[in-house]
């Protein structure tokens, strides 16, 4: 059963990170924007072919063979945590931003970003680089909280 919700969420949410990709990519042109909050957060249509900060530009080969020992991991993590509702959500949300941006990369070889803060200078970002970030940051206070 828990392990269902999982999947649910890692399905809901690669999918709402692929449709925001592909809105992106065919309503604004690439290297523009789109004010989102006036000031905050503007939509702006970038292709990241490396990782974050753009680090290991053009690295693809390199790129899939990471993202695909990644799942196998995340995967055998979900598989062993799958009664530990708070460590599946944040095992969840890594696999979904994994997910999200390999799909990319396999189409396209780069990663759509869209997300440009307009308040202070930080790279641009996407559903699956929240999903990656909220899911490191969940797992974390969960280890924390911890008792063994």
């Amino acid at each position: 059963m828990l392990l269902g919700i999982a999947i649910v969420i890692i399905l809901i949410l690669t999918i709402c990170d692929q449709l925001l990709k592909s809105w992106v990519a065919s309503s604004i042109v690439l290297g523009g924007s789109k004010q989102l909050i006036p000031g905050i957060i503007e939509l702006t249509n970038l292709r990241n072919s490396g990782a974050a900060w753009s680090i290991f530009e053009g690295q693809q080969t390199f790129f899939t063979i990471i993202t695909i020992v990644a799942i196998i991991v995340i995967g055998y993590f979900i598989w062993q945590y799958r009664k530990n509702i708070p460590m599946l959500i944040g095992l969840s949300l890594i696999m979904a931003g994994t997910i999200g941006n390999f799909i990319d990369r396999l189409r396209q070889g780069y990663v759509v970003d869209m997300f440009e803060t307009t308040f202070i200078n930080f790279p641009i970002f996407n559903i699956a680089d929240m999903c990656l970030t909220i899911g490191v940051i969940w797992l974390i206070i969960c280890i924390l909280k911890e008792k063994d």
